[in-house]
């Protein structure tokens, strides 16, 4: 599939595209997660993205939904599949099923329903999907301890593009080549002409470091892991509560990454934690050691009488000698115990075996009081256990990171399953909630059986169930608050959620698989002439058609006068009738349509029970071949009847009200 072909895709969303292994195949599986991790495009753009390329996949143009309000339904139908999504992947992804006219994505997608409706949205599984998400690649990640150095120009730009989280540069010779040394903890030189140069600090001569992108920046995989970590320890957590097979194996990701700290360096190793301890502790140690040594001193002085005969201390005096000289003349034994006792204290303190023979160089052997250790080979002592430690630390870097990078690509399928399994859960969710069934596409028309509409306002229990069907042209009658509007929704509903490949809310239902949608709302008021002449336009274009189409229309007679509304709706009828059209018009003309019609047009009632209390009582089916009594007949007859009531039990006679009514009731004859 061209990238340019996809509607929505042009120069600049291509390029960025083309950062995917695969863009082609993402467009071609309409796979958000995969386009979303394209440079610069978000989730919702990537379901746009994934929308279009299905649609040119399919050859689909998108015309199902005519109108504003068949736009409206779709959009209320879908919000009631994403409503029951976990994650906002789910709730973006979601937005790429949409009614088509296409045979092939409405199968497709029955076919993803049909395993969206065998899963188990189980409390645990639903819980474990809200810490799911994308995975998030860090961008931000720099190496600033080690370089690259090479003298190619081609090599450069090469060793450039695949590792932005380095510097690379540019050398003449070896000369060069030291100078970054003196500067960067590691060169890692890219030319074999390196091979045997002796050149001072940390240089690597890897020619082929280019191809073993783990070993030359283990940041990279330990910075992803890092930042993912709790997103894919969550879909691991997600496949267990779900039973699902795991594109790999759940306690050996959870193990790695418990090794892995939030900062992206390598944790719960003892060497490597006591070496940096060590760095980290080792003036304080020191100092410690000092304290050690003076203290034993001391105490050994205070407890002893020194004596000096006079001619000794004149020649110490003469010899410019001091206080080093008395202790090592009186007090050696005692001095050598001190400078022991630091040594050992510095050694213990720090866990410095492999380094004791430098950790006790720096207390001299030489008498001296206070005792103080010499910086020099501290400092020396501290470059070696900084070298040590960071070793140790590249060391497990690199072994880390190699075990994740193997675990990348399944990690990212992991979770990608993890998020696909959130999409199929929210349609089974939907489902269940509206005892939803998949619908056929055998007939001609539609036929629905307990249809029960979720988008009215009263809890979807409290709903009655409605059974209707029209194959052809029909006109709906009824009471006003009878469900004529309702049953038009729940038709049209079905009709969307049939053509989008999803469940829909009734115990049964049969469509045809229409090409178009066109549902005309009830209109506010009588339309003023301008608009009058631009309604009659469209259902112009309407009828001039020759498409499977679903009209739908509420009361167009408030368009105009009544009795030029029923003419204009009967001749639309007449010229769908003559199309291959299904249509319902919702009337309270439907007597004069049907007079008017050159046709023996349907016309269906949903058939009102009486008014008990003041309150319709309605019988929600619509009746075929049946035209319903009005709201005004019904109160008529109430009144008839309860005025002929009144005067039997008073036992009058002559003129009364009832007669009045009767009168009334046979105009509705």
């Amino acid at each position: 599939m061209e990238l340019e072909s996809v509607p929505g895709v042009g120069a600049k969303t291509a390029e960025r595209l083309h950062e995917l292994d695969d863009p082609e195949a993402a467009l071609e599986r309409g796979d958000v997660a995969a386009i979303a991790r394209a440079p610069g495009i978000s989730e919702g753009r990537a379901a746009r993205i994934a929308r279009g390329a299905i649609r040119t996949r399919h050859g689909d143009d998108g015309d199902f939904l005519a109108t504003d309000r068949a736009r409206e339904l779709h959009r209320d139908a879908l919000a009631l599949v994403q409503e029951r999504a976990v994650t906002d992947y789910a709730e973006k992804r979601l937005e790429t099923l949409y009614p088509s006219s296409s045979a092939s994505r409405i199968g497709e997608v029955r076919e993803f329903t049909e395993r969206a409706l065998d899963r188990d949205p189980n409390p645990d599984t639903v819980a474990a999907l809200a810490d799911v998400a994308p995975l998030d690649p860090p961008n931000d990640v720099r190496v600033r301890d080690r370089c690259l150095a090479t003298t190619d120009a081609e090599t450069y730009a090469e060793a450039d593009e695949a590792f932005p989280e380095l510097s690379v540069e540019l050398v003449e010779d070896a000369r060069e080549l030291a100078e970054l040394a003196r500067g960067y903890a590691t060169v890692i030189a890219l030319d074999e002409r390196f091979a045997g140069v002796d050149v001072d600090g940390d240089v690597r001569v890897e020619p082929d470091a280019v191809d073993d992108p783990v070993s030359v920046v283990p940041e990279r995989a330990l910075a992803f892991f890092a930042r993912n970590r709790d997103r894919i320890r969550a879909a691991a957590q997600v496949h267990d509560a779900a039973g699902l097979d795991a594109p790999l194996d759940t306690d050996t990701v959870d193990a790695a990454l418990a090794r892995l700290t939030e900062e992206g360096t390598v944790a719960d190793d003892d060497e490597l934690d006591r070496l940096s301890v060590a760095v980290d502790d080792l003036d304080a140690a020191v100092s410690m050691a000092e304290s050690t040594a003076n203290d034993r001193l001391r105490e050994a002085i205070e407890e002893r009488n020194v004596t000096i005969e006079g001619a000794d201390l004149l020649s110490l005096v003469e010899r410019g000698a001091g206080v080093d000289s008395l202790l090592d003349r009186e007090l050696a034994d005692e001095y050598d115990e001190a400078i022991a006792a630091a040594r050992d204290h510095l050694v213990d303190a720090l866990a410095l075996d492999d380094h004791a023979a430098r950790a006790r160089a720096a207390f001299p052997d030489e008498p001296t009081f206070p005792v103080e250790a010499d910086d020099r080979v501290v400092s020396k002592l501290r470059e070696e256990l900084t070298a040590a430690r960071d070793r140790r630390a590249a060391h497990l870097k690199r072994e880390l990171a190699a075990e994740l990078a193997d675990l990348r690509d399944p990690a990212e399928d992991l979770v990608d399953a993890a998020l696909e399994l959130d999409v199929e859960l929210a349609v089974a969710r939907f489902a269940r909630d509206f005892d939803c069934t998949m619908p056929t596409f055998d007939g001609d028309g539609v036929r629905i059986e307990g249809g029960r509409s979720p988008l009215l306002d009263v809890a979807f229990e409290d709903v009655e169930p409605v059974d209707y069907g029209v194959d052809g042209v029909a006109v709906l009658s009824g009471v006003n608050s009878g469900g004529k509007t309702s049953t038009l929704d729940l038709v049209g509903l079905v009709a969307v959620l049939g053509q989008m490949g999803l469940p829909v809310p009734a115990e049964s239902a049969e469509l045809e698989r229409f090409e178009a949608l066109h549902y005309q709302a009830k209109s506010q008021g009588t339309l003023d002439a301008g608009a009058f002449e631009s309604t009659l336009r469209e259902f112009g274009d309407l009828v001039a058609g020759d498409d499977r189409r679903l009209v739908l229309v509420d009361e167009l007679e408030s368009i105009t006068e009544p009795g030029a509304s029923a003419l204009i709706i009967a001749g639309i009828l007449e010229a769908l009738y003559e199309s291959d059209a299904t249509a319902v018009f919702v009337s309270h003309l439907a007597g004069e349509i049907r007079d008017a019609c050159g046709f023996d047009v349907q016309v269906d009632g949903i058939e009102a029970t009486g008014l008990v209390d003041g309150e319709l009582r309605v019988e929600r089916s619509p009746v075929k071949g049946k035209l319903a009594r009005s709201t005004p007949e019904l109160i008529v007859e109430k009144l008839a009847r309860g005025s002929a009531n009144d005067a039997e039990a008073a036992g009058e006679s002559g003129d009364s009200p009832d007669g009045f009514y009767d009168d009334l009731l046979e105009k509705f004859e």
